[in-house]
C-alpha cells in the first residue's frame, strides 16, 4: 500500500499529457499489487494465493520498468522512495511465495 501511495504522489507531478499514458499506468500496477494479495488471501486454496502472488510479482516488474522510463525521461528523480520500496515489496513477495509453496 506504501509503494501505491509513492507512486501517486509521484505522478502527481508528472507533465499534464501524461495523465492518461504513464502515470495512468503506473498507478494502475501499483494498485495491483496489493490488491491481488488481498484477492489471493481471500481464496479457497494456497494454489489460488500463490497465482495471485504470481500477479502481483508482473505487476511490479512492470511498475519496476515504468519507474525506470519516468527517470528516463525526466519525470522523476532516481532516487525517490518509490524505488526502495518496489525493491521491498519484491523482496517480501519473494519470501510470501516461498513460505506458501513449502507449505
Amino acid at each position: 500500500m506504501e509503494l501505491a501511495k509513492s507512486v501517486y504522489q509521484m505522478t502527481a507531478t508528472f507533465p499534464a499529457e501524461e495523465r492518461y499514458g504513464l502515470s495512468r499506468q503506473m498507478r494502475r500496477e501499483a494498485v495491483s499489487i496489493p490488491s491481488n494479495i488481498t484477492e489471493g488471501a481471500g481464496r479457497n486454496s494456497i494454489r489460488e494465493f500463490l497465482n495471485f502472488i504470481g500477479i502481483s510479482r508482473g505487476s511490479l516488474a512492470e511498475l519496476e520498468t515504468q519507474l525506470q522510463l519516468a527517470v528516463m525521461l525526466g519525470f522523476a528523480a532516481p532516487d525517490h522512495q518509490a524505488f526502495e520500496l518496489a525493491n521491498d515489496t519484491g523482496k517480501r513477495l519473494t519470501g510470501l511465495h516461498k513460505k506458501l509453496s513449502t507449505t
